[in-house]
């Protein structure tokens, strides 16, 4: 069995030969449908890195409030979104407001390389994510992924938190 680091390095290598572009546009339009989005009044997103899937488009959706990670040390914190974003060490754009109580949020759209079908991500290896959303406890977890980012079973420890559905088209 592959282990998360050969997990990751095949799912970064495949996502540059996927039209993410158009698969963005799709998803986007996919969970605009689910009834997790639908009845959410605040929504976390993530800022889209280089060839990920981009959900920036649903900042359109007037009747929502977004917000957007940030990292503090080794803690992920929910930041309301804000058109003044500046980039962090880690390279990831991010909010330059201040954080939330994270018990707010109705829906988390949780970034992934990989997914599988116990709902379980393979993330970037931070283990940030991992350790925020047990504190947001009101909120529905989504993962959205190209199709070919869904496997059957992927390694997991005990400390990894399952999400509650993944959109994978």
């Amino acid at each position: 069995m592959k282990n998360k680091t050969d997990h990751r390095l095949y799912a970064k290598e495949l996502r540059k030969s996927l039209d993410i572009n158009t698969l963005s546009v799709l998803i986007v339009e996919q969970i605009r449908q689910e009834s997790c989005y639908k009845s959410a009044k605040n929504v976390m997103l993530f800022y889209p890195l280089q060839y990920e899937i981009n959900l920036l488009d649903l900042l359109s959706d007037l009747d929502k409030k977004f917000y957007f990670p940030k990292v503090s040390g080794q803690e992920l914190l929910a930041c309301p979104y804000s058109r003044q974003m500046k980039k962090s060490e880690l390279n990831i754009m991010e909010p330059c407001t201040e954080p939330v109580n994270p018990e707010i949020l109705d829906l988390i759209i949780v970034p992934a390389l990989m997914a599988d079908n116990e709902h379980y991500r393979l993330g970037y290896g931070g283990g940030f994510y991992d350790k925020f959303l047990p504190y947001c406890k009101n909120a529905f977890k989504l993962v959205v992924l190209p199709k070919e980012l869904m496997v059957n079973k992927l390694p997991h420890e005990k400390f990894d938190v399952p999400v509650d559905k993944v959109i994978c088209m």
